[in-house]
């Protein structure tokens, strides 16, 4: 992968350290406490990799817990995933999906110095997260319409469902929703964070911050979103689809 970073070689050092108040000429975007953006960009780099890896953990540990659960209750996993919306899953798959290749174009518009590919594709990364926001608002207002609540608040209403027949009358039906909303509702509260940070590029960008020379926050959140969509595409099919 190229680097988010033009190399921009240090002053030599002196025994006292290198930062400006000695002088030297150094990018404003580098901190004193690296010799080169090169150093910077790939330890900052690797401080997102470390991050990442414990949302891996995270959902990995949900995965866990889902494939237990299923294991133990095979029948109504695939049963009670009939009540989910597979039209609305699928269609945020896809607004994810497309999300992903405009901050991929975003990365690249800061590779190239073109700041209006930047900027509004960002923009659009931000929008598209929008739209996964209010599909899944309108997916949980019709599951609490019908009384689906995680955990032991589960009561389907009477006269919307019948709560004797098929899932609803299964004892551990509410198990399935639990782990639905846990897990969505978590990924969901990630896509939040991400529509945060990649505002705050945005506006950034708007006033030229990122360029060839220094693009580092640009791809390290370009690659924290690409994590949360390619978590999306694990959870789309075990809750919806199977």
């Amino acid at each position: 992968m190229a680097s988010s970073t033009a190399t921009v070689a240090a002053p030599a050092h002196d025994a006292h350290g290198h930062d400006d108040h000695h002088g030297h000429d150094h990018p404003p975007h580098l901190k004193h406490y690296f010799v080169t953006s090169e150093q910077q960009f790939e330890a900052a780099k690797l401080g997102m990799w470390l991050f990442l890896v414990t949302e891996i953990l995270l959902f990995g540990g949900m995965f866990v817990a889902y494939g237990i659960f299923r294991a133990w209750y095979p029948e109504l996993f695939a049963e009670a995933s009939t009540q989910l919306d597979t039209v609305m899953g699928a269609t945020n798959t896809l607004v994810l999906l497309l999300s992903s290749f405009t901050v991929a174009f975003a990365i690249r518009g800061a590779q190239t110095d073109n700041q209006k590919v930047l900027f509004w594709n960002l923009v659009a990364t931000v929008a598209l997260a929008g739209v996964f926001m209010v599909i899944k608002y309108f997916e949980y207002t019709h599951k609490f319409d019908l009384g689906i609540f995680p955990g032991a608040a589960f009561n389907p209403t009477s006269d919307v469902v019948n709560p004797t027949e098929g899932i609803f009358a299964h004892p551990r039906a509410g198990v399935f929703f639990s782990i639905y909303y846990v897990m969505t509702g978590i990924h969901g509260f990630h896509v939040l964070i991400g529509m945060v940070a990649i505002s705050i590029l945005a506006w950034k960008a708007r006033q030229g911050k990122y360029t060839s020379a220094w693009y580092t926050p640009v791809e390290n959140v370009g690659l924290y979103w690409h994590v949360v969509d390619i978590i999306w595409i694990f959870l789309f099919p075990l809750m919806y689809l199977i």
